[in-house]
């Protein structure tokens, strides 16, 4: 598994919702904002750990990526539920967040080999 693709896009998605999760209301911000912001930074964590972990550690912490992966799929719905941004912006989380699942399910196929 390259580095530079799932740490890449964990990353990107970081960057990218920060500035939308740093606007939403004063009510949402640091219940809703600050799960969705530790979610996802804790997902960057646990790929760069198990980029760095020996094989037979890695699988572990890819199947706890993949668990945060769950939880942050409803949290952005939740977001969208709520009526904090629109079903374009909601699609695109919805995309990246689908497109890291992949590339995780991958990662955990490729070590069962």
């Amino acid at each position: 598994m390259s580095k530079d693709t799932i740490i890449a896009k964990a990353y990107d998605l970081l960057k990218y919702s920060t500035p939308f999760i740093a606007k939403f209301p004063r009510g949402h911000k640091f219940t809703l904002g600050d799960r969705l912001q530790d979610l996802l930074a804790e997902l960057l964590e646990m790929v760069i750990e198990a980029y760095y972990l020996p094989p037979a550690q890695k699988r572990t912490i890819l199947l706890k990526a993949n668990i945060h992966l769950e939880k942050t799929r409803y949290f952005f719905r939740l977001g969208y539920d709520l009526g904090l941004y629109d079903s374009l912006r909601y699609k695109d989380f919805a995309e990246r967040v689908n497109e890291i699942g992949r590339m995780c399910g991958g990662w955990l196929k490729s070590l069962e080999k």
